[in-house]
């Protein structure tokens, strides 16, 4: 079993995009299970999803140890700092990386002087894992449920 990195070996490396299907795999994989919860899995339509908007130019490799774990975009918008995407390979999931993600973004978004807003699909225990890093209920949709982390 993998161990867990420490912070100092998280890296993030630039997307391209010839990059897309791989990081498009790694989405369904990160999110099948909470798809298949709430009985809306389709990896076609969560292909084409996220492939109607990838823009490598936001997106971000998460690299430990030189090998890519996972990716996270992020978007400036007027008023809040978007996480859009953050998917971390399961195989890898509860060991930390995701919160050493979570403090690049929050160090963005302070250097912005702006809050984080993030949208987590219900039943997904992606939901608890941003209510312990500072996010706030605030909007419930018909799939999805949207944080904000407040700015420092």
């Amino acid at each position: 079993m993998p161990t867990v990195p420490s912070p100092a070996v998280l890296r993030f490396d630039a997307a391209a995009l010839d990059d897309a299907e791989a990081l498009v795999a790694l989405r369904i994989a990160a999110m099948r299970e909470s798809l298949e919860r709430i009985g809306r899995f389709d990896p076609q339509r969560a292909r084409e999803r996220f492939l109607s908007s990838f823009d490598p130019e936001r997106t971000r490799h998460i690299v430990v140890d030189g090998q890519r774990l996972g990716f996270v975009v992020t978007t400036q918008q007027p008023g809040w700092l978007a996480l859009d995407h953050l998917y971390i390979d399961p195989a890898w999931q509860g060991r930390g990386i995701g919160a050493g993600v979570l403090a690049e973004v929050f160090r963005e978004a302070r250097a912005l002087g702006l809050p984080v807003r993030v949208g987590a699909l219900k039943q997904s225990d992606s939901n608890r894992f941003y209510q312990r890093h500072g996010f706030e209920l605030v909007e419930e949709g018909e799939f999805d449920l949207y944080y904000v982390r407040p700015a420092d």
